[in-house]
């Protein structure tokens, strides 16, 4: 009677641990796809910044080589 007793009880607790880990399973899931989410905010957020400040370096070396071209073919040259 012990024995089948003892046996009872280890399927139970194998039963209740395989159930855990399944709902753990589910939560590291869903845990990956909230990690992927966020990964992937953090690199767009990145990619915007990064095309905004070459973005203003492009518009800035623009504008200085206009000036220096509109500086050599003025009918004005710069006194020295």
């Amino acid at each position: 009677m012990k024995i089948s007793l003892m046996v009872a009880a280890g399927a139970l607790a194998m039963g209740l641990s395989v159930g855990a880990v399944a709902q753990t399973a589910g939560q590291d899931m869903k845990a990956a796809g909230s990690d992927t989410k966020n990964a992937a905010k953090d690199t767009g957020s990145a990619v915007k910044k990064t095309a905004k400040t070459t973005g203003r370096k492009v518009k800035h070396g623009t504008h200085k080589a206009a000036r220096k071209v509109a500086d050599k073919t003025s009918s004005n040259p710069p006194l020295q």
